[in-house]
């Protein structure tokens, strides 16, 4: 058994395609159309065929409230692996992304928060290297 898909509820799928693929640097795998929807994901392209995120509508009524606390509370909805968490919290802010946390070291790892624009708080992380390495 593996991951195959994961959701993340956002407020307007274009837009969400245009931050996640212009921004972020993932592209799109696959767009259904749906009526006023779509069945819409994106993928790594250093894995195309790995774990699809589904930029899923937040028309469900649980949805906003849920978001709506998780961002007061500035918790991440998800998290995505970088190499470098500095290098890739530059290269977001020069494109215009807002950051709620910067680079943080937190143990054995490094994490930044970003607001994804489309309703979301995303967490990037890295792990750190052990001392000697």
């Amino acid at each position: 058994m593996r991951i195959h898909l994961a959701s993340i509820f956002v407020t307007d799928q274009a837009k969400a395609l245009e931050f996640y693929t212009t921004k972020l640097g993932f592209e799109k795998k696959t767009e259904v159309p749906m009526g006023e929807v779509s069945w819409l994901t994106v993928v790594s392209p250093e894995a195309r065929d790995g774990v699809e995120l589904v930029l899923e509508p937040a028309g469900h009524p649980a949805v906003g409230p849920f978001r709506d606390a998780l961002v007061a509370d500035g918790i991440p909805f998800t998290a995505f692996a970088v190499a470098d968490v500095q290098g890739e919290f530059e290269r977001l802010t020069g494109l215009g992304v807002v950051f709620t946390q910067p680079p943080t070291a937190m143990g054995p790892v490094t994490t930044a928060v970003f607001d994804d624009t489309c309703g979301n708080l995303i967490q990037i992380q890295a792990m750190n290297e052990a001392p000697g390495e």
